[in-house]
C-alpha cells in the first residue's frame, strides 16, 4: 500500500518552500550531503540554510554515500529525521544509528537479483528499505519485477528513474513509498509544475479505497 513519497535532491529554498507549504506535502524531503558527483549535492553552509526552514509535516532525510566520521560529525546537529545510507555494512549502520540517534533508510542499488542477496542482514538496523538503481546521480531504472515477491518486515521505498507522470497504480502492491528526484526535473532542475502534478496524483492514490 502506498503511504506517501519522497522528493529527493533538494538544493534551493524556492523548491523547499514549495514542498513544505504544499497542500499535499511529501512524506520525506531528501538532501544530498556527501556526494559531490551529483548535481544535486548541497555544500554544508547551504545545507544549514535550507534546514533552518521548518519541515512542517515532512521528514528531512540526509542522503549519505558511505559516510565517514567527518561528515557525520559535521551534520550531527542538523535537524535530520532520517539518514539514508548507501554502501554501508550492517555493523556500520548499527554504529551510526546508535551514535547519532537517527532513523535509518538503508539503500540497496539493484541491477540483478543477486544484488538483493543480503537485504535480510539489515533488518535489525533499518526502518525503511530503499531499493534504487545502480545509477546513483544518473537516474537509471531497474526492473521492479526483481522485488515483486520479496518479503520484508520493514517498510519499503523504491526509486530508480520513476517519472512524475508514471501510472502510480502500478506501484500500489509493490511499495509503501515512492522516491523521485530526476523524475520531477526539467534540464537537471526541479520543475515545480512536475512536482505539483506528482503530489496531486500521490494524494489521489493514497485516498483510493
Amino acid at each position: 500500500m502506498i503511504k506517501g513519497c519522497k522528493i529527493c535532491g533538494i538544493s534551493d529554498l524556492n523548491t523547499l518552500n514549495f514542498l513544505i507549504n504544499h497542500s499535499y506535502p511529501p512524506t520525506f524531503i531528501g538532501f544530498i550531503c556527501n556526494y559531490p558527483k551529483s548535481s544535486r549535492y548541497v555544500e554544508y553552509e547551504n545545507l544549514k540554510e535550507l534546514l533552518s526552514v521548518s519541515p512542517k509535516q515532512s521528514y528531512y532525510v540526509a542522503v549519505l554515500v558511505k559516510p565517514n566520521i567527518e561528515i557525520l560529525e559535521k551534520i550531527k546537529h542538523l535537524p535530520f529525521d532520517y539518514y539514508q545510507l548507501y554502501d554501508c555494512t550492517p555493523g556500520e549502520i548499527k554504529e551510526i544509528r546508535e551514535k547519532y540517534h537517527k532513523k535509518i533508510i538503508t539503500a540497496f542499488t539493484i541491477k540483478a537479483k543477486s544484488d538483493l542477496a543480503n537485504y535480510k542482514l539489515y533488518s535489525d538496523v533499518t526502518d525503511i528499505y530503499l531499493f534504487d538503481s545502480k545509477g546513483y546521480e544518473k537516474s537509471q531504472s531497474f526492473d521492479h519485477g526483481l522485488i515483486k515477491n520479496i518479503k520484508l518486515n520493514n517498510e519499503l521505498m523504491i526509486a530508480g528513474n520513476i517519472q512524475y507522470n508514471d501510472e502510480l497504480k502500478n506501484f500500489k502492491n509493490l511499495t509503501n513509498f515512492i522516491d523521485l528526484s530526476g523524475g520531477v526535473e526539467t534540464s537537471g532542475l526541479k520543475d515545480l509544475s512536475k512536482i505539483e502534478f506528482f503530489l496531486n496524483k500521490m494524494n489521489e492514490i493514497k485516498n483510493e479505497a
